[in-house]
Protein backbone atom coordinates (compact mmCIF):
# COMPACT_ATOMS: atom_id res chain seq x y z
CA UNK A 1 0.00 0.00 0.00
CA UNK A 2 3.05 2.38 0.91
CA UNK A 3 4.05 1.80 -2.88
CA UNK A 4 0.44 3.66 -4.05
CA UNK A 5 0.86 6.42 -1.96
CA UNK A 6 4.25 7.52 -3.68
CA UNK A 7 2.56 6.74 -7.26
CA UNK A 8 1.01 9.24 -9.36
CA UNK A 9 -2.27 9.34 -10.05
CA UNK A 10 -3.08 8.06 -13.01
CA UNK A 11 -4.12 10.29 -16.53
CA UNK A 12 -6.00 7.88 -17.92
CA UNK A 13 -8.49 5.66 -16.70
CA UNK A 14 -10.09 2.91 -18.53
CA UNK A 15 -13.78 2.58 -18.33
CA UNK A 16 -14.71 0.36 -15.78
CA UNK A 17 -18.11 -1.41 -16.98
CA UNK A 18 -17.33 -4.33 -19.37
CA UNK A 19 -18.08 -3.73 -22.88
CA UNK A 20 -18.62 -0.09 -22.84
CA UNK A 21 -16.25 2.18 -25.05
CA UNK A 22 -15.56 5.54 -24.02
CA UNK A 23 -17.74 6.59 -26.97
CA UNK A 24 -20.59 5.64 -24.97
CA UNK A 25 -19.76 7.91 -21.91
CA UNK A 26 -21.61 11.22 -20.79
CA UNK A 27 -20.17 13.73 -18.47
CA UNK A 28 -22.86 13.60 -15.60
CA UNK A 29 -20.70 15.57 -13.34
CA UNK A 30 -22.32 18.37 -11.56
CA UNK A 31 -25.94 17.67 -12.52
CA UNK A 32 -28.27 18.70 -9.99
CA UNK A 33 -29.52 15.97 -7.38
CA UNK A 34 -32.15 15.83 -4.45
CA UNK A 35 -31.78 18.03 -1.81
CA UNK A 36 -29.52 20.77 -3.53
CA UNK A 37 -26.93 18.14 -4.10
CA UNK A 38 -24.68 18.16 -7.13
CA UNK A 39 -24.04 15.00 -8.99
CA UNK A 40 -20.39 13.90 -8.26
CA UNK A 41 -19.07 11.23 -10.37
CA UNK A 42 -20.21 9.71 -13.58
CA UNK A 43 -22.86 7.80 -14.59
CA UNK A 44 -22.42 4.94 -16.93
CA UNK A 45 -25.36 2.72 -18.08
CA UNK A 46 -24.96 -1.05 -18.81
CA UNK A 47 -27.53 -4.13 -18.29
CA UNK A 48 -27.73 -4.87 -14.75
CA UNK A 49 -25.08 -7.98 -14.19
CA UNK A 50 -22.75 -6.07 -16.07
CA UNK A 51 -19.48 -6.59 -14.38
CA UNK A 52 -17.95 -3.85 -13.02
CA UNK A 53 -13.80 -3.67 -13.27
CA UNK A 54 -11.28 -2.18 -11.32
CA UNK A 55 -9.58 1.18 -13.44
CA UNK A 56 -6.61 0.94 -11.35
CA UNK A 57 -4.54 -1.10 -9.33
CA UNK A 58 -5.30 -0.75 -5.54
CA UNK A 59 -6.38 -1.97 -2.19
CA UNK A 60 -9.77 -2.53 -1.53
CA UNK A 61 -10.78 -0.01 1.20
CA UNK A 62 -14.39 -1.06 2.16
CA UNK A 63 -17.37 -3.53 0.28
CA UNK A 64 -20.64 -2.46 2.26
CA UNK A 65 -23.68 -0.33 1.31
CA UNK A 66 -24.55 3.32 2.29
CA UNK A 67 -27.86 5.00 1.37
CA UNK A 68 -27.19 6.73 -1.61
CA UNK A 69 -24.42 4.59 -3.49
CA UNK A 70 -26.67 0.92 -2.14
CA UNK A 71 -23.94 -1.59 -2.39
CA UNK A 72 -20.23 0.10 -3.30
CA UNK A 73 -16.73 -0.63 -3.25
CA UNK A 74 -13.86 1.60 -2.38
CA UNK A 75 -10.59 1.14 -3.77
CA UNK A 76 -7.84 3.55 -2.77
CA UNK A 77 -5.07 3.99 -5.78
CA UNK A 78 -2.08 5.35 -7.09
CA UNK A 79 -1.32 8.59 -5.25
CA UNK A 80 -3.78 7.63 -2.58
CA UNK A 81 -6.57 8.54 -4.94
CA UNK A 82 -10.39 6.92 -3.46
CA UNK A 83 -12.02 4.88 -5.98
CA UNK A 84 -15.62 4.58 -5.51
CA UNK A 85 -18.05 2.30 -7.62
CA UNK A 86 -21.81 2.64 -6.26
CA UNK A 87 -25.09 0.96 -7.25
CA UNK A 88 -24.13 -2.56 -7.33
CA UNK A 89 -26.26 -5.58 -8.04
CA UNK A 90 -23.66 -7.95 -6.56
CA UNK A 91 -20.40 -8.21 -5.15
CA UNK A 92 -17.38 -9.84 -7.18
CA UNK A 93 -15.37 -12.61 -4.97
CA UNK A 94 -13.22 -9.82 -2.82
CA UNK A 95 -13.15 -8.80 0.24
CA UNK A 96 -11.28 -5.62 2.45
CA UNK A 97 -7.79 -5.15 2.09
CA UNK A 98 -6.93 -7.24 -1.31
CA UNK A 99 -4.82 -5.98 -3.88
CA UNK A 100 -6.58 -5.57 -7.29
CA UNK A 101 -5.50 -4.61 -10.81
CA UNK A 102 -7.09 -2.76 -13.41
CA UNK A 103 -9.68 -5.33 -14.86
CA UNK A 104 -10.22 -7.10 -11.72
CA UNK A 105 -14.06 -7.30 -11.49
CA UNK A 106 -15.39 -5.76 -8.44
CA UNK A 107 -19.34 -6.46 -8.95
CA UNK A 108 -21.55 -6.36 -10.83
CA UNK A 109 -24.05 -2.99 -12.54
CA UNK A 110 -27.07 -2.24 -10.77
CA UNK A 111 -29.27 0.60 -8.93
CA UNK A 112 -28.99 -0.10 -5.41
CA UNK A 113 -29.33 2.53 -3.16
CA UNK A 114 -31.11 6.06 -4.29
CA UNK A 115 -31.17 4.90 -7.79
CA UNK A 116 -33.85 2.21 -7.27
CA UNK A 117 -36.33 3.05 -9.97
CA UNK A 118 -34.04 4.20 -12.42
CA UNK A 119 -31.72 1.70 -15.16
CA UNK A 120 -29.11 -0.44 -14.05
CA UNK A 121 -26.17 1.99 -14.09
CA UNK A 122 -22.78 2.13 -12.39
CA UNK A 123 -22.15 5.39 -10.59
CA UNK A 124 -17.80 5.86 -10.83
CA UNK A 125 -16.51 8.35 -8.33
CA UNK A 126 -12.72 9.84 -7.83
CA UNK A 127 -11.84 11.59 -4.63
CA UNK A 128 -8.40 13.31 -4.23
CA UNK A 129 -9.32 15.17 -1.13
CA UNK A 130 -12.49 16.68 -2.39
CA UNK A 131 -14.12 14.99 -6.00
CA UNK A 132 -12.56 15.17 -9.30
CA UNK A 133 -14.41 14.43 -12.03
CA UNK A 134 -13.61 11.49 -13.99
CA UNK A 135 -14.97 11.85 -17.54
CA UNK A 136 -11.88 13.20 -18.87
CA UNK A 137 -9.48 10.57 -16.93
CA UNK A 138 -11.85 8.08 -18.91
CA UNK A 139 -12.34 9.45 -22.36
CA UNK A 140 -8.35 9.24 -22.60
CA UNK A 141 -7.81 4.84 -22.19
CA UNK A 142 -9.76 2.32 -23.71
CA UNK A 143 -11.77 0.44 -22.06
CA UNK A 144 -10.89 -2.33 -19.29
CA UNK A 145 -12.60 -4.71 -21.49
CA UNK A 146 -9.79 -4.41 -24.49
CA UNK A 147 -7.04 -4.45 -22.53
CA UNK A 148 -7.88 -7.49 -20.60
CA UNK A 149 -8.97 -9.12 -24.12
CA UNK A 150 -5.60 -7.91 -25.61
CA UNK A 151 -3.79 -9.29 -22.65
CA UNK A 152 -4.61 -12.96 -23.85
Amino acid sequence: MARLAWQEAPSALPVPVQGVTPARLADTWGAARAGGRRHEGIDIFAARGTPVLSTTEGVVMQVGTNNLGGQVVWVLGPGRQRHYYAHLDGYADIQRGQLVAPGDVLGYVGNTGNAKGTPPHLHYGIYDGGAINPYDLLMAAPSVSRTVTERR
